[in-house]
């Protein structure tokens, strides 16, 4: 099964003609892309916004999905009850 779609693949065309005609400007900076790696990465970059079939990036990292696996959250009576255990006990060493 193929990683790249169409789409991905026209946008890292139209990035890497616009590299070539020297068109091609870096996103904050404004700058003149001349780097084939960095032009390859902006069209990329341009497809996974456009929502293209992309691989994630190599440094992204997965979010954890939640399995309710992990510590038992406290029910609204414990903590009251803790509060109030704290203010009588505040109240006692005056």
């Amino acid at each position: 099964m193929a990683k790249y779609s169409k789409k991905a693949q026209t946008k890292v065309g139209r990035a890497m003609h616009e590299k070539k005609k020297g068109t091609l400007k870096s996103g904050r900076s404004g700058k003149k892309v001349t780097s084939r790696k960095q032009a390859i990465a902006i069209g990329l970059s341009e497809a996974r916004k456009a929502g293209a079939k992309v691989p994630a990036k190599k440094g992204a990292k997965k979010t954890a999905k939640k399995t309710g696996r992990g510590p038992a959250k406290k029910t609204a009576k414990k903590r009251t009850a803790r509060k109030t255990a704290k203010k009588t006990t505040k109240k006692r060493s005056r």
